[in-house]
Order: C-alpha cells, then structure tokens, then sequence
C-alpha cells in the first residue's frame, strides 16, 4: 500500500461508505476497517512529515534574514 495523500483519504472515503452499507459480512468488515486503521496511520505520518517540511522550510527562511 503505497499512496499518496489524496489516494489514502479518497480509499478511506470509500472505506467509511462500505462499512456505513451493513451489506458486508462481519470478517469483510474487520478486513476494511483493519485497512482503514492502517491508511489513518499513514496519513498520520504524512502530515507530520509535512508539518516538519514546512517548519523546517521556516527555519531556513528565518536563519537568512
């Protein structure tokens, strides 16, 4: 599983609305909502490595003026 940001949230997205369909079987469930932990995770990540980019970026930014 190897997405970019915008991949990751659009396959949640997708995720939410087949679990929110009550026409999935209890195992097929688990395995999307254990798929759904995994991108929130990797999203997590993604955004913290953002976060530090731009404050990094700022730090630059900073140290020249």
């Amino acid at each position: 599983m190897n997405m970019n940001f915008e991949e990751s949230m659009n396959r949640l997205n997708q995720i939410v609305e087949l679990l929110d369909s009550d026409k999935l079987s209890l195992d097929k469930s688990l395995d999307y909502y254990k798929e759904g932990i995994e991108l929130t995770v990797a999203c997590k990540k993604m955004l913290e490595n953002a976060k530090l980019s731009v404050e990094t970026m700022n730090g630059e930014l900073d140290d020249e003026q």
